[in-house]
């Protein structure tokens, strides 16, 4: 699975330890989820969705493989 939360977070101009803050994790979960080495609970993804305003499909794609 691949993500654009990282584009996200640059369009809302976030650091990661900012929106890390805004939904109640660490920073590190934010650099692991961008760098593609963690899968957010569906909770987390639907906390993203919801702060940036976008449904969960267009920060999250399937990849062929997955």
């Amino acid at each position: 699975m691949t993500n654009s939360i990282k584009i996200a977070r640059v369009i809302a101009q976030l650091t990661q330890a900012e929106l890390a803050e805004k939904i109640g994790v660490s920073r590190q979960t934010i650099n692991a989820i961008e760098s593609n080495r963690f899968v957010p609970s569906t909770v987390l993804a639907l906390k993203l969705s919801h702060l940036f305003q976008k449904s969960v499909n267009e920060l999250f794609q399937l990849e062929d493989t997955d």
